[in-house]
């Protein structure tokens, strides 16, 4: 049984800095892409960034080009998230996610909640101004 494991969350001031941690158990994903999303109160769940599984190709929401950066260590089935410069907008619960399904274009990072088949249980991220 699959599961991820989110840590790394709490409060934190404007302009501060967070990272974020997914251990996933029960499969290894080194092959597979993985993100990030995020919820905010009253907000339909949106995506952050994502990684294919050799970490060669990355993409990132506009919202966090320049300040967050997502990485990955498959020897640890574990995927990072990076958050620098936080500001109070970025408050809300994030998750990760993994595909558990080849991508056949080697350039594609999914960006869709349904193009992932796995989450973890989410971690607040809470930006004080």
């Amino acid at each position: 049984q699959v599961h991820l494991v989110e840590s790394g969350g709490g409060l934190v001031q404007a302009g501060g800095s967070l990272r974020l941690s997914c251990a996933a158990s029960g499969r290894t994903f080194s092959s597979y892409a993985m993100g990030w999303f995020r919820q905010a109160p009253g907000k339909e769940r949106e995506f952050v960034a994502g990684i294919r599984g050799s970490g060669g190709r990355i993409y990132y929401a506009d919202s966090a080009k320049g300040r967050f950066t997502i990485s990955r260590d498959n020897a640890k089935n574990t995927v990072y998230l990076q958050m620098n410069s936080l500001k109070p907008e970025d408050t809300a619960v994030y998750y990760c996610t993994v595909r558990d399904r080849t991508i056949l274009s080697s350039s594609y990072v999914p960006t869709y909640q349904h193009e992932y088949d796995y989450w973890g249980q989410g971690t607040q991220v809470t930006v004080s101004s």
